[in-house]
């Protein structure tokens, strides 16, 4: 029985860690995607504006894959929740996608203009 409650623990305790790398993920890309936002809007040169919001675009979808990880590890697996943690990881990982292509592209446009 004791060996059973030690292994017991150790999962617990390993979801716990997970829980909070999550978490520190999530606070960290939503506190990311908010500083590339306001540095975007105060940009003039709109090539430098598009690299900042192709940088928040990856944050926000950081943010949605952690926010959707953390629900699966929180939540018991009700249809609902399936359904909304995949509608989460679809978003961010367009978000994601979408971010890098955009990224790319404005920086191709910027050296190419230097």
């Amino acid at each position: 029985m004791d060996i059973l409650y030690i292994v017991k623990g150790c999962y617990n305790t390993m979801l716990d860690i997970i829980r909070y790398i999550l978490f520190a993920v999530l606070v960290i890309s939503c506190i990311a995607a908010a500083l590339f936002s306001f540095r975007a809007r105060r940009m003039p040169n709109p090539l430098d504006r598009g690299i900042f919001l192709g940088m928040m675009n990856i944050s926000m979808g950081t943010m949605l894959v952690a926010l959707s990880f953390i629900a699966m590890l929180m939540f018991r697996g009700s249809t609902p929740a399936v359904i909304v943690e995949a509608v989460f990881i679809v978003l961010g990982a367009f978000n994601i996608f979408a971010g890098i292509r955009n990224t790319t592209y404005y920086s191709r446009q910027k050296s190419a203009q230097s």
